[in-house]
């Protein structure tokens, strides 16, 4: 169970049901299949695929075949390079999502101090790197998430402390929560530290977990302050997380979720229009 909702014990009692049983890996890992191309049906001039990180990968399910874990997750790098590939070679960009770089902090990897941790995750971006090498960078992104739940979130890894490490790795763009409550004042962090002049960021300034609709204003509002992080032509607008994560577990309704998205498109407009006056 995850740190934060392990201390409140009766919110953290509508997590201890167990609802899968996820099998570890006891051979090899390998690639057994291809993908559909995607289908660039509207007329957009880019689209974008998402698939799992090899560091994810590895917090889900366990291992019972590879002598250490650095074996294991470089295993899974391989194995899914040819799905990152076979994405790109449809035209689309790689969507590489890392819950473990941050969730993981405060879940599989809880019981690691700071250096250990940082050290895990300095792993399996390296790893994530093999397995995209054949990639351009600007054909990338990768998704830094804290766990796309409604729960109290005060275990969450800051920013400060892995950020660093989130850089080497190759996707040109980085998304991240900048939206709900536990992470919206990162912004601040990140303008302090700064951000390296060959990444672009695409922050979410719209909240999966809550049926509010977010105006166009407080959308454009929450980009104009990013703007104050890097140039515009640096930023996209993104979603915190996706809507509908986990099969039948979802708090969102669907039409809101387009609604949201909606708006989302228009507080852009509108965020650009003051932007690139």
């Amino acid at each position: 169970m995850r740190t934060d909702v392990r201390i409140h014990l009766r919110y953290g009692g509508r997590f201890t049901e167990v609802l899968m049983a996820r099998p570890p890996h006891t051979i090899p890992c390998t690639h057994t299949g291809s993908l559909p191309r995607p289908a660039k049906k509207h007329g957009h001039s880019e689209i974008f695929t998402s698939a799992a990180s090899p560091g994810v990968v590895s917090v889900f399910f366990g291992n019972d075949y590879y002598k250490t874990r650095e074996e294991y997750v470089f295993a899974i790098a391989e194995a899914m390079r040819f799905e990152y590939e076979a994405i790109a070679a449809a035209g689309a960009v790689v969507q590489v999502d890392c819950p473990d770089l941050a969730m993981g902090r405060h879940s599989a990897y809880a019981q690691l101090s700071r250096d250990e941790f940082r050290a895990t995750i300095r792993t399996n971006i390296e790893a994530l790197n093999h397995a995209v090498r054949n990639i351009p960078a600007e054909q990338l992104r990768m998704h830094l998430c804290w766990g796309n739940y409604p729960g109290p979130h005060h275990h969450d890894v800051p920013i400060e402390d892995i950020i660093d490490i989130v850089w080497t790795a190759k996707p040109q763009t980085v998304l991240f929560e900048g939206a709900n409550p536990r992470h919206s004042h990162e912004w601040s962090v990140l303008k302090e530290l700064g951000v390296p002049k060959d990444k672009f960021i695409c922050p979410g300034v719209i909240e999966p977990q809550s049926n509010y609709i977010e105006h166009p204003e407080v959308i454009a509002q929450r980009l104009a302050r990013w703007a104050e992080v890097v140039p515009p032509d640096r930023l996209l607008a993104g979603v915190d997380c996706g809507f509908s994560v986990h099969v039948g577990t979802t708090t969102i309704d669907p039409d809101v979720a387009f609604a949201k998205l909606a708006s989302l498109a228009r507080g852009s407009e509108l965020a650009a229009s003051r932007l690139f006056a």
